[in-house]
């Protein structure tokens, strides 16, 4: 099935279904990026589905901070859209994962390099 068939047999205009310019754009980009034998038709349905939610999500928090106000929109988007941690933070987790609990020998590398990178990302005094 190729992008061409998506966007020419499926006309169908949805706020929640991708543009197929977009589809096109991912089925591309997934090609580019499969390994050998790898279906590349999995990823574009994960990054449409994702886009769809992210659709939803926006109309959702539109329409709470009209009835709401903008504070519960915001915690709405925190809640669905957390941040992720900051470097300082899985630092943090990793020292506590390493010293009071049993970090797996496979987990002791990133563990490592997680407290490596946060190390180097201080200034130099």
């Amino acid at each position: 099935m190729t992008t061409s068939y998506l966007s020419d047999q499926l006309m169908i205009k949805h706020p929640i279904i991708p543009p197929s310019e977009l589809i096109k754009q991912w089925w591309d980009e997934a090609n580019q990026n499969a390994k050998y034998d790898e279906p590349i038709g999995p990823r574009v349905a994960i990054q449409a589905a994702q886009w769809g939610a992210d659709q939803e999500l926006e109309a959702c928090i539109t329409n709470i901070h009209i009835i709401y106000g903008k504070g519960m929109a915001n915690w709405l988007r925190t809640l669905r859209r957390p941040e992720p941690p900051s470097l300082k933070e899985q630092a943090y987790d990793a020292l506590d994962t390493y010293i009071y609990g049993e970090p797996d020998p496979k987990d002791k590398e990133r563990t490592y390099n997680t407290i490596r990178k946060a190390l180097e990302a201080l200034p130099n005094d």
